[in-house]
Parts: C-alpha cells; sequence; structure tokens
C-alpha cells in the first residue's frame, strides 16, 4: 500500500491542496529541498545535428535556475525512420546533443538522468543499431555512481538522491512492459521518502492524436500504488499536464523541441516548458513549471482542461485533485541560495 505522507509541522495528512502549500512555505527554513528539472522531446526533423533556439535558451535558464538534478524523458535525437541512419550519422547526432545540453549543463555541476525516447533507442525490431549506440553513448555518462543493484543503465536503472529515489523505464515501445522489467520494478520501488519514476510513453492518454501510444496498462498502475510510487514522469505526448488519477500523480511533459501537440479536451497547442520539482526532506513534491520562450514565466494550470478523459482513463488535474505526497504550487525558487 502507498505510504500516507503528513505534515512534518502539524502531523496532519497531506490530503489538500492548502495543507500542503502552508506546509511547504512552513517547513521551508527547517530543511533543504531537492530541487529537479525535467525536460523532453527536445529533437528536431530526422536526422538533424542542429537544435531549435528553445532548446538553448531552455539550458540556460536551467543554469540560472541551478536545480540538483535534470531528469530528460527521452527523445533526445531524431531517430527511428527509414530510411535508416548510419552509425556515422547517429554518432554525430549525439555529438550535437551532449555540445547544446549535457557538456553546458555538466560545466554548470548539473547532473543528467536519460530514458531512452523512440527516436533514440527503439525497440521495434529494425533499429537495433540505433539502441546499441545509445546504449554505447550513456555508458560513461552516468548522473550518479550510486546506482541501486539491478539497473540496467541507460535503459532501466534506479539510483538515489537526497530524499528520493529516481527510477526509469525503459518504455520505447506501445503496451504492457516486460515481465523481467515489471519484476525489476517490483523490487526497486521500496526506497526513499519520495519515489519519482520516469519513462517516455506516459501510462495513460494525454494529447490529440497520440491516444493509442501509451503503456496502457493498470496492472503497473496498480504496482506503482502499491509500492508507494509517488510521481511517474513521461514525455512523447508533447504536451504539458499535471494530473493525478486514483492517487497516483502523473506528470506529461511539453516539448522543447518541435511538433508541440494539444491536449485531450483543448483547442490549443501546448507551451514549450520545464517542469520543476522541489522535493522536501520528508518527500513532499511540489510542482511547477516555466514556459517558453523565455522559460521565466510560471504556466498556468487553470488554463488546462479540469480533466483529461479518454477511452482508457481519466485523468484530473493536480491543483484540483492532489495526492497526498504531490501538489501543484506554481513556485520554485530561482537560484540556489
Amino acid at each position: 500500500m502507498s505510504r500516507p505522507k503528513r505534515c512534518p509541522v502539524t502531523g496532519l495528512k497531506l490530503g489538500t491542496l492548502c495543507c500542503a502549500l502552508w506546509c511547504c512555505f512552513a517547513t521551508a527554513a527547517l530543511s533543504e529541498s531537492l530541487r529537479v528539472a525535467v525536460i523532453s522531446d527536445l529533437n528536431g526533423s530526422y536526422g538533424s545535428t542542429e537544435y531549435r533556439s528553445s532548446v538553448s535558451v531552455a539550458i540556460n535558464r536551467i543554469i540560472e535556475i541551478n536545480p540538483d538534478l535534470v531528469i530528460s524523458t527521452g527523445d533526445m535525437v531524431a531517430g527511428q525512420r527509414l530510411p535508416h541512419l548510419s552509425e556515422a550519422e547517429l554518432r554525430a547526432m549525439w555529438r550535437a546533443f551532449y555540445q547544446t545540453v549535457t557538456e553546458p549543463l555538466h560545466e554548470a555541476g548539473i547532473p543528467l538522468a536519460v530514458t531512452p525516447g523512440n527516436h533514440d533507442a527503439s525497440a521495434y525490431p529494425g533499429f537495433e543499431l540505433e539502441r546499441r549506440v545509445y546504449s554505447e553513448e550513456w555508458q560513461d555518462r552516468q548522473p550518479t555512481s550510486r546506482l541501486v543493484e539491478g539497473s540496467n543503465y541507460p535503459f532501466f536503472y534506479a539510483f538515489d538522491l537526497g530524499p528520493a529515489r529516481f527510477v526509469s523505464m525503459d518504455v520505447t515501445t506501445v503496451g504492457e512492459l516486460s515481465a523481467t522489467q515489471m519484476e525489476w520494478l517490483r523490487k526497486v520501488t521500496q526506497g526513499g521518502d519520495a519515489q519519482i519514476v520516469f519513462s517516455h510513453l506516459p501510462l495513460w492518454p494525454f494529447a490529440i492524436g497520440r491516444e493509442t501510444e501509451v503503456i496502457g496498462d493498470r496492472d503497473l498502475e496498480r504496482l506503482f500504488l502499491d509500492m508507494g510510487v509517488d510521481l511517474h514522469l513521461s514525455g512523447h505526448h508533447h504536451a504539458f499536464y499535471p494530473g493525478n488519477v486514483d492517487g497516483l500523480s502523473v506528470i506529461s511533459q511539453a516539448c522543447l523541441g518541435s511538433g508541440p501537440r494539444r491536449l485531450i479536451g483543448s483547442s490549443l497547442k501546448s507551451d514549450l516548458a520545464i517542469t520543476l520539482l522541489e522535493i522536501s526532506q520528508e518527500g513532499i513534491i511540489n510542482v511547477s513549471a516555466v514556459k517558453g520562450p523565455r522559460f521565466s514565466d510560471p504556466v498556468a494550470v487553470s488554463g488546462l482542461p479540469k480533466s483529461i478523459r479518454s477511452s482508457l482513463r481519466v485523468i484530473e488535474r493536480l491543483d484540483i485533485s492532489p495526492s497526498e505526497t504531490v501538489v501543484w504550487q506554481n513556485r520554485f525558487r530561482a537560484t540556489s541560495e
């Protein structure tokens, strides 16, 4: 069963947004929070070694914010099309990604944790070379040496940082996870006061035109809830939405590259955005986001659909239906102090 979270000041169960927000502000002086920025879908046209200016602007803004960790939920380069790219072309794309994203973050002392996207390391037949190159390119770029036992970096792996355990899933194809990965998840989703799982494909649909491009597995949802997972981060749908589905918090990331999409139930394309997490030492996760073009203006979730309704699942907006551990607060300190 999921672990109940209580306010470290009042001892009250965190079941409402107002209580959680009050707790966040009241405990700010008691302990230092872990700060995380989440980015996704940075790639451009097939085979491209160039990135839109929005990617560099976003990375520069992240460096100004100075989080403790950056997570990418996939699609960092532009593979998985026909005709197949050569190994030299694949390596050139990754060099461009390092120059634009990885190296600026590294120079600023900010680690980057990645998970494979379908355009990075597709597990569909015919893209074995792209998958091998992805593995080789990231082997020496681990975000931390503290990988949890049984990790298969850079595909599915887990590590601990501060009060949180972070778990990457290898999800580049539609449908249920393999039995091997499900069993591994049961073993590793048991550590940390906050448990954050991230993958490229989402569990349930967020965006118009990608309603079927999901994991779509209620057994995995139940596993998350049973093991006390607090938050699932995903990409691929190119639209920002912080939500809650039956007690599990889920966030779909906006893209930073090409192809922003419309949320189900919305007539407007999503803004480019960076998701920001602030995790207290007690494991409470506060969520906010900043949008392009400058990535300094907050995303107003009141303008997003109150719920995402598909044939598979209903996802309620996080500020309307916060979980006991994850709340929307639209607040993130700009720099470390």
